[in-house]
């Protein structure tokens, strides 16, 4: 009887221990280069640069998202890879991104016209340790400084 009081103790004591992960927080992009350009689409690549908040580290799964220029729809971005993320660090997730020229055009004349515009992702990530993931929702956005 004492056996299964102290038993139930400790596995309670593990699960209250056992957080849920918190999202990355998203700080920018770097290295954006234009790959190649077509009638139909243009390929981009870059980094996005995020901050793991947790106290551990995890491993990132997968990431779907779709990111906004000035709230216009620029294109969807998808990672499915397994990266090992440090904890309390910033990472960078390199990206390749196929984005529509209807897009582009939609979002051309804010490029010209402002030295800053305003960048959106919004999407999930499945993040976890060892054989546990989560699906996490995210939504970041900041003002993005550009030079043409």
């Amino acid at each position: 009887m004492k056996r299964n009081y102290l038993f139930y103790c400790l596995l309670l004591l593990v699960l209250l221990s056992c957080s849920k992960p918190k999202g990355f927080e998203y700080k920018g992009l770097n290295n954006v280069k234009v790959k190649n350009v077509g009638f139909e689409y243009v390929d981009l690549s870059l980094n996005l640069v995020c901050y793991n908040p947790n106290n551990f580290r995890l491993d990132l799964k997968q990431v779907d998202c779709e990111v906004y220029i000035d709230n216009r729809f620029l294109g969807k971005y998808t990672l499915d890879t397994l990266m090992h993320i440090p904890k309390k660090q910033n990472f960078e997730l390199p990206s390749q991104m196929r984005v529509s020229m209807g897009g582009v055009f939609k979002n051309a004349f804010s490029l010209f016209m402002n030295k800053e515009v305003l960048i959106k992702v919004k999407g999930k990530t499945k993040i976890g340790k060892g054989f546990v993931f989560l699906d996490v929702p995210f939504s970041y956005e900041s003002k993005q400084a550009i030079s043409l």
